[in-house]
């Protein structure tokens, strides 16, 4: 095989959910693509990198110091919904069925892999709830054991401020992500929240 197609599917199966007999046939659909297309790719990917950054409020993906949502003068200020990651926020955003803000905590509590309260974005949360704006917290947090741990110690955390703490219902399979569930799902779980 040549080098730089064996290059190709090296890295093409670096990425997650790619195999390297899918990173093959990617690879090899790159290289009968035109030129254009295969430059349009890498601009796009490099774009990704060079451009996109996390917004000093929320963490959530933004390409100005502020994203959209933080900016937004239509969003509900007064609730906070807690996730692990982007794409809990992406996923969420789908649904159109939360209207307030987010707070991404960049992963979750996991001792096994060495992440602990000092390694998430925690510090950041409570001095946004110290502002005293935030009246509602919603945990959407993966319905796992890391998950469940995160949001029980950020309950103990939060129990001291006057704000209502809340989850979203659990229509959603334990051990499953936010990330893979379908947008009408996740819209109930909203809706079904509940009061921790």
């Amino acid at each position: 095989m040549a080098e730089p197609l064996q290059k190709a599917i090296e890295e093409l199966s670096k990425l997650p959910s790619i195999g390297k007999k899918t990173a093959q046939r990617l690879a090899l659909h790159l290289l009968k693509s035109s030129q254009a297309n295969v430059d349009s790719l890498v601009t796009a990917i490099a774009d990704l990198k060079s451009k996109i950054r996390f917004c000093k409020i929320c963490f959530n993906i933004s390409v100005e110091e502020e994203c959209e949502i933080c900016k937004s003068h239509k969003r509900d200020r007064t609730i906070l919904c807690i996730v692990e990651d982007v794409s809990d926020v992406i996923a969420i955003e789908k649904t159109n069925e939360y209207n307030g803000l987010y707070h991404v905590l960049g992963g979750v509590l996991n001792p096994l892999a060495n992440i602990n309260a000092d390694s998430l974005h925690i510090k950041e949360l409570l001095k946004r709830i110290e502002r005293k704006e935030i009246r509602e917290v919603i945990f959407a947090l993966n319905p796992d054991a890391e998950g469940d741990a995160t949001s029980l110690y950020l309950t103990k955390l939060l129990k001291e401020y006057p704000i209502k703490l809340s989850r979203i219902a659990r229509g959603l399979p334990i051990g499953g992500d936010l990330e893979f569930a379908d947008s009408a799902t996740i819209g109930r779980a909203f809706l079904g929240r509940i009061a921790l």
